[in-house]
Protein backbone atom coordinates (compact mmCIF):
# COMPACT_ATOMS: atom_id res chain seq x y z
CA UNK A 1 0.00 0.00 0.00
CA UNK A 2 3.01 2.31 0.34
CA UNK A 3 2.51 5.46 -1.69
CA UNK A 4 -0.96 4.61 -3.07
CA UNK A 5 -2.69 7.67 -4.51
CA UNK A 6 -6.19 8.22 -3.15
CA UNK A 7 -7.55 11.32 -4.86
CA UNK A 8 -5.43 14.22 -3.60
CA UNK A 9 -4.23 12.07 -0.67
CA UNK A 10 -1.41 9.53 -0.59
CA UNK A 11 -1.82 6.51 1.66
CA UNK A 12 1.60 5.51 2.97
CA UNK A 13 0.38 2.67 5.19
CA UNK A 14 -2.95 1.21 6.35
CA UNK A 15 -3.04 -0.32 9.84
CA UNK A 16 -5.93 -2.51 11.03
CA UNK A 17 -6.93 -1.26 14.51
CA UNK A 18 -10.13 -3.25 15.15
CA UNK A 19 -12.11 -5.99 13.43
CA UNK A 20 -15.31 -8.01 13.96
CA UNK A 21 -18.04 -9.59 11.79
CA UNK A 22 -19.54 -6.18 10.89
CA UNK A 23 -16.64 -3.72 10.77
CA UNK A 24 -12.93 -3.18 10.17
CA UNK A 25 -11.39 0.03 11.52
CA UNK A 26 -8.17 1.22 9.90
CA UNK A 27 -5.75 4.01 10.64
CA UNK A 28 -4.12 5.29 7.47
CA UNK A 29 -0.74 7.02 7.58
CA UNK A 30 -1.21 9.65 4.88
CA UNK A 31 0.25 12.58 3.05
CA UNK A 32 -2.54 15.19 3.07
CA UNK A 33 -3.48 17.30 0.04
CA UNK A 34 -1.41 20.16 1.53
CA UNK A 35 1.71 17.93 1.59
CA UNK A 36 1.76 17.47 5.37
CA UNK A 37 1.83 13.99 6.91
CA UNK A 38 -1.02 12.87 9.10
CA UNK A 39 -3.46 10.10 9.91
CA UNK A 40 -6.96 9.39 8.62
CA UNK A 41 -9.44 6.85 9.93
CA UNK A 42 -11.19 4.55 7.47
CA UNK A 43 -14.10 2.35 8.54
CA UNK A 44 -14.96 -0.65 6.37
CA UNK A 45 -18.54 -1.34 7.48
CA UNK A 46 -20.55 -4.25 6.10
CA UNK A 47 -22.75 -3.02 3.25
CA UNK A 48 -26.44 -3.74 3.08
CA UNK A 49 -29.86 -2.75 1.86
CA UNK A 50 -32.95 -1.08 3.25
CA UNK A 51 -36.48 -1.74 2.06
CA UNK A 52 -39.86 -0.05 2.41
CA UNK A 53 -42.82 -2.38 1.78
CA UNK A 54 -45.95 -0.65 0.44
CA UNK A 55 -49.34 -2.36 0.11
CA UNK A 56 -52.07 -1.60 -2.43
CA UNK A 57 -53.91 0.64 0.05
CA UNK A 58 -50.93 2.96 0.57
CA UNK A 59 -49.77 1.52 3.89
CA UNK A 60 -46.08 1.01 4.63
CA UNK A 61 -44.67 -1.48 7.11
CA UNK A 62 -41.88 -0.35 9.40
CA UNK A 63 -39.96 -1.89 12.27
CA UNK A 64 -39.97 -0.91 15.94
CA UNK A 65 -36.87 -2.21 17.65
CA UNK A 66 -34.46 -1.35 20.46
CA UNK A 67 -31.17 -0.21 18.93
CA UNK A 68 -28.10 -0.60 21.07
CA UNK A 69 -26.24 2.40 19.64
CA UNK A 70 -28.90 4.97 20.57
CA UNK A 71 -30.14 3.09 23.64
CA UNK A 72 -33.84 3.22 22.77
CA UNK A 73 -36.54 1.90 20.49
CA UNK A 74 -36.76 3.48 17.06
CA UNK A 75 -39.14 3.23 14.11
CA UNK A 76 -37.25 2.38 10.93
CA UNK A 77 -37.42 0.72 7.54
CA UNK A 78 -36.17 -2.84 7.26
CA UNK A 79 -32.36 -2.87 7.16
CA UNK A 80 -30.15 -5.87 6.51
CA UNK A 81 -26.45 -6.50 6.02
CA UNK A 82 -24.89 -8.49 3.18
CA UNK A 83 -24.06 -12.13 3.85
CA UNK A 84 -21.44 -13.65 1.57
CA UNK A 85 -21.73 -12.55 -2.06
CA UNK A 86 -25.38 -11.44 -1.98
CA UNK A 87 -26.50 -8.70 -4.33
CA UNK A 88 -28.33 -5.66 -2.86
CA UNK A 89 -31.76 -6.91 -4.03
CA UNK A 90 -31.17 -10.34 -2.49
CA UNK A 91 -30.24 -8.68 0.80
CA UNK A 92 -33.44 -6.58 0.72
CA UNK A 93 -35.60 -9.62 -0.07
CA UNK A 94 -34.05 -11.72 2.72
CA UNK A 95 -34.25 -8.88 5.24
CA UNK A 96 -37.91 -8.15 4.53
CA UNK A 97 -38.86 -11.82 4.86
CA UNK A 98 -36.85 -12.34 8.06
CA UNK A 99 -37.67 -9.10 9.89
CA UNK A 100 -41.35 -8.62 8.98
CA UNK A 101 -42.40 -11.89 7.32
CA UNK A 102 -43.18 -10.11 4.05
CA UNK A 103 -42.44 -11.18 0.49
CA UNK A 104 -43.04 -8.96 -2.52
CA UNK A 105 -43.63 -9.55 -6.23
CA UNK A 106 -42.49 -6.09 -7.33
CA UNK A 107 -39.16 -4.51 -6.39
CA UNK A 108 -38.20 -0.98 -7.33
CA UNK A 109 -34.54 0.00 -7.02
CA UNK A 110 -34.35 3.59 -5.75
CA UNK A 111 -30.57 3.78 -5.94
CA UNK A 112 -28.03 3.78 -3.16
CA UNK A 113 -26.84 6.05 -0.42
CA UNK A 114 -23.54 6.38 1.41
CA UNK A 115 -23.83 6.71 5.19
CA UNK A 116 -20.83 8.90 5.99
CA UNK A 117 -18.48 9.65 3.11
CA UNK A 118 -15.66 11.16 5.15
CA UNK A 119 -14.69 7.89 6.81
CA UNK A 120 -16.56 5.11 4.99
CA UNK A 121 -17.21 3.60 1.59
CA UNK A 122 -20.48 1.93 2.51
CA UNK A 123 -23.13 1.96 -0.23
CA UNK A 124 -26.58 0.93 1.00
CA UNK A 125 -29.20 -0.19 -1.54
CA UNK A 126 -32.63 1.46 -1.35
CA UNK A 127 -35.70 -0.55 -2.37
CA UNK A 128 -39.45 -0.09 -2.52
CA UNK A 129 -41.36 -3.38 -2.37
CA UNK A 130 -44.95 -3.79 -3.65
CA UNK A 131 -47.53 -6.55 -4.22
CA UNK A 132 -46.95 -7.97 -0.76
CA UNK A 133 -47.58 -11.40 0.77
CA UNK A 134 -47.49 -11.83 4.53
CA UNK A 135 -46.22 -14.77 6.56
CA UNK A 136 -44.33 -15.02 9.86
CA UNK A 137 -41.14 -13.31 10.92
CA UNK A 138 -37.88 -15.27 11.19
CA UNK A 139 -35.90 -13.23 13.70
CA UNK A 140 -32.43 -13.90 15.06
CA UNK A 141 -32.21 -14.64 18.78
CA UNK A 142 -30.93 -11.09 19.40
CA UNK A 143 -33.83 -9.38 17.58
CA UNK A 144 -37.12 -8.19 19.07
CA UNK A 145 -38.81 -6.47 16.14
CA UNK A 146 -42.44 -5.49 15.96
CA UNK A 147 -44.20 -4.38 12.79
CA UNK A 148 -45.72 -0.90 12.54
CA UNK A 149 -48.32 -0.25 9.81
CA UNK A 150 -49.17 3.29 8.72
CA UNK A 151 -50.04 5.29 5.62
CA UNK A 152 -47.02 6.46 3.64
CA UNK A 153 -48.11 10.07 4.20
CA UNK A 154 -47.98 9.48 7.98
CA UNK A 155 -44.47 8.03 7.66
CA UNK A 156 -43.40 11.13 5.71
CA UNK A 157 -44.89 13.32 8.46
CA UNK A 158 -43.02 11.32 11.11
CA UNK A 159 -39.79 11.92 9.17
CA UNK A 160 -40.50 15.64 8.98
CA UNK A 161 -41.37 16.00 12.68
CA UNK A 162 -38.42 13.91 13.88
CA UNK A 163 -40.29 10.82 15.12
CA UNK A 164 -38.50 8.78 12.45
CA UNK A 165 -34.89 9.95 12.53
CA UNK A 166 -32.73 7.10 11.28
CA UNK A 167 -30.85 8.45 8.26
CA UNK A 168 -31.44 5.46 6.00
CA UNK A 169 -35.14 5.35 6.93
CA UNK A 170 -35.64 9.06 6.31
CA UNK A 171 -33.96 8.92 2.92
CA UNK A 172 -35.87 5.85 1.74
CA UNK A 173 -39.28 7.09 2.94
CA UNK A 174 -38.81 10.48 1.25
CA UNK A 175 -37.40 8.97 -1.97
CA UNK A 176 -40.27 6.46 -2.14
CA UNK A 177 -42.86 9.21 -1.62
CA UNK A 178 -41.26 11.29 -4.38
CA UNK A 179 -41.04 8.28 -6.71
CA UNK A 180 -44.72 7.45 -6.18
CA UNK A 181 -45.78 11.08 -6.69
CA UNK A 182 -43.99 11.11 -10.07
CA UNK A 183 -45.36 7.67 -10.95
CA UNK A 184 -48.95 8.88 -10.35
CA UNK A 185 -48.28 12.01 -12.44
CA UNK A 186 -47.22 10.04 -15.54
CA UNK A 187 -49.84 9.89 -18.29
CA UNK A 188 -51.48 6.47 -18.67
CA UNK A 189 -51.14 4.78 -22.07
Amino acid sequence: MAGKKHGPWTIKERLLKYQNHWVNVFEDQVVCPDGKEGIHTFIDLKTGSVVLPLDGDGHVYLTREFHYGVGRETIEVVAEGVEGKEKPLEVAQRGLKEELGIEAEEWIDLGKVYRFTTYMDNPTGLFLARKLRFSRQRLDSTETISMIKMKLEEAVEKVMNGEINSGMSMILILKAARYLKHERAKPRK
